[in-house]
């Protein structure tokens, strides 16, 4: 059953563009690298609820587990917090259309 990691977080003040400029570079990339297919990405207008939802398919479970475990997620996870706050991720079942 493919899996699909959802993370969502906030943009830290005065870090859009040099938060913007590392998704493009390195933050998706760096997904890809670890074998997740980048599959949603959602920005909050209006409301309370997190900025950024983003979300991306593994194969099964036990890969994504490994993965998550990982020293590359933990760098990779570790420069994203350079520009944002309350990081948070969870797996669900992959479903098509919007998940939350």
């Amino acid at each position: 059953m493919t899996i699909k990691l959802l993370m969502t977080w906030d943009i830290l003040p005065g870090r859009e563009q040099e938060y913007f400029e590392f998704v493009v570079r390195d933050f998706i990339p760096g997904l890809q690298s670890l074998g997740m297919e980048p599959s949603d990405a959602w920005y909050t207008m209006y409301g309370e609820h997190p900025q950024i939802m983003t979300a991306a398919q593994m194969e099964n479970m036990s890969v994504l587990q490994n993965v998550l475990q990982s020293d590359d997620w933990e760098g990779l996870t570790g420069k994203l917090l350079d520009f944002v706050e309350n990081f948070e991720y969870k797996v669900v079942p992959s479903r098509t259309g919007f998940q939350m």
